[in-house]
């Protein structure tokens, strides 16, 4: 708003408003900007491909992890319904007399979550990691039973 379009030409209504401007901006900037741990966390979960398969009693989670130990790798239900799959690979120390010529492999964190469905079972999940291949099962419960309709007994007054 241009208070010189009104006929309200003062320096303190400027100023005023130039105040207001600044502050509008900096509210603007911290509510829409998304958080460092956000910004890491998106970066993390694109940088992790999975495949997510399903059989008639298991779901399987299959994530390519070369190179790493089971130690370096989290696997956990959290909410309830929700896996994720998180760990670090750390850069290799340069040992004396060498250098990298080319830094290709990724390093840093990886995480990956995924909204597991109402039929499975978290508390039985396993996770094997064999050959650079990480492998977690959560197994499905088993479909309730139908219920038999209840039978009431008529009596006679």
């Amino acid at each position: 708003m241009d208070f010189r379009l009104m006929g309200l030409d003062s320096p303190f209504l400027n100023t005023l408003h130039q105040i207001m401007d600044l502050t509008d901006n900096n509210i603007d900037k911290n509510l829409n900007a998304p958080s460092r741990t956000y910004v890491r966390d998106a970066k993390a979960m694109a940088a992790t491909p999975a495949d997510v398969k399903e059989y008639p009693k298991s779901y399987m989670f299959v994530i390519d992890m070369p190179g790493l130990k089971s130690g370096d790798i989290k696997v956990q239900v959290e909410d309830e319904n929700v896996l994720l799959i998180s760990g670090e690979r750390k850069r290799e120390e340069e040992k004396e007399g060498s250098k990298y010529l080319r830094m290709e492999r990724r390093v840093g964190k990886f995480m990956r979550k995924f909204v597991l469905p109402e039929n499975a079972n978290t508390d039985s999940i396993s996770a094997v990691c064999q050959d650079g291949v990480l492998t977690v099962t959560v197994h499905k419960l088993p479909p309730p039973e139908p219920k038999k309709p209840k039978t009431i007994e008529v009596k006679i007054a």
